[in-house]
């Protein structure tokens, strides 16, 4: 995606139902208020395709999809062109989004965020068998990968 003067012939503010995809709607919801962009409540489908109505309102419910099951929550604002954007709240990808094998990040922020996933996880791991695990590496490696790669995650 560019942005910029004279890269195409469209109409500023003609582009409608771009996506964003993000980990936790809420939060970036949230900073984005907090810098005073105007961000519509946090919505799910309750009928196809109703995230693309441009009246807002039909076929949506208030909140978050129930669970925060992945690829439903939505959010939606306009940028200063007018074009308008939604958000789309994506917590585990679907098998095959993702190509298998490879694991990657693309900043240490990145890396650092799964692996504080990770750690919490695991936390709630060691409660579960009541110990300390000692292979904790082996266990995180597996959580990052499988959640980079949309599969099950570990127990």
């Amino acid at each position: 995606m560019q942005f910029g003067s004279n890269i195409t012939s469209a109409t500023p503010g003609s582009a409608h139902g771009l996506y964003l995809v993000v980990s936790d709607i809420d939060a970036t919801r949230n900073k984005l208020v907090a810098r005073g962009v105007e961000v519509s409540p946090v919505f799910h489908a309750e009928a196809p395709g109703a995230q693309f109505r441009r009246d807002g309102k039909t076929g949506r419910a208030n909140g978050p999809a129930p669970g925060h099951v992945s690829y439903r929550s939505f959010a939606t604002f306009s940028d200063p062109e007018g074009n308008q954007w939604l958000f789309q709240e994506v917590t585990t990808r679907l098998p095959g989004r993702i190509a298998s094998g490879t694991t990657s990040f693309g900043s240490a922020a990145d890396l650092a965020g799964a692996l504080r996933r990770a750690a919490a996880a695991h936390g709630e791991h060691e409660k579960r068998i009541g110990e300390a695990d000692t292979r904790w590496p082996d266990w995180y490696a597996s959580y990052i990968v499988a959640e980079a790669t949309g599969t099950d995650l570990p127990k």
